[in-house]
């Protein structure tokens, strides 16, 4: 279910396909540029912000972003709400870790370098989500609060929803100490006595416990760290990492 699409010879983007979908659902990759305000080399970021989305047909001064901190609060978007943070990290929405709307032309952002990005669709609204997962926010549940948060706004149906992936550091490349097993009962993995998180894994399940379906959930399958020449990675650049873009708008 996912595609790459060729822009032009020197740009792309990577899109989730969801059948009858009457929306865009997308992320960049490192040939797109950095597209934070705020980490690596920020230099271009806002051009490269507005020439990633002018391809996808979308206004970049409608974004809606948020200041994330490894929580698990999640923001209804409105029609108000557009253009925060899409010029100024300080006009973001903040301490926000996902999003979800039923309004459309309402384009959600979130930004990453080895956290998991994940899209969320309920056809039948239509409603959609987007959150930034990493490892602190997976361990406050955001994957269940949000589809949660979509059935008490929205009337969502857990296996109704089309669920999307994005690229994240994966369970290859993500060691992590041993306390991890007091934080996690599922997805902390041992290798040759060093432990490895397995995002994917976590998310995958709790989506499951919550009542979505297996077969409507759709992986990227790219680890930001074996494949840093494509994406960022803070685990493999440190500070120096940009971030990649994840964009989810109902048309």
């Amino acid at each position: 279910m996912l595609k790459e699409i060729i822009i032009a010879q020197d740009k792309k983007y990577h899109s989730f396909s969801f059948a009858g979908g009457n929306l865009i659902a997308v992320f960049s990759d490192r040939t797109c540029g950095n597209m934070s305000l705020c980490y690596g080399d920020t230099a271009n970021s806002f051009n490269n912000r507005k020439n990633f989305l002018g391809e996808l047909g979308i206004d970049f001064a409608s974004l809606v972003c948020a200041r994330q901190v490894h929580g698990a609060h999640i923001k209804y978007a409105k029609e108000t709400d557009r253009g925060r943070g899409s010029m100024f990290y300080d006009s973001a929405i903040t301490g926000t870790d996902a999003f979800i709307t039923d309004k459309k032309d309402v384009p959600l952002a979130i930004f990453t370098a080895d956290c998991l990005s994940v899209f969320l669709y309920d056809p039948k609204t239509p409603a959609i989500g987007l959150v930034h997962a990493g490892w602190r926010s997976t361990k406050s549940h955001i994957i269940k609060k949000t589809i949660e948060k979509m059935q008490e706004k929205f009337g969502s149906v857990p296996r109704d929803l089309l669920i999307g992936f994005g690229p994240a550091i994966r369970n290859c490349c993500c060691q992590v100490s041993s306390e991890f097993n007091d934080y996690f009962s599922f997805g902390v993995n041992e290798r040759d006595d060093k432990f490895y998180l397995d995002l994917i894994a976590i998310n995958k399940n709790e989506i499951i416990v919550s009542g979505g379906l297996e077969k409507n959930i759709f992986d990227s399958r790219v680890c930001t760290v074996c494949r840093n020449e494509n994406f960022f990675s803070y685990r493999k650049e440190d500070k120096a990492a940009g971030r990649m873009m994840s964009v989810v708008m109902l048309k």
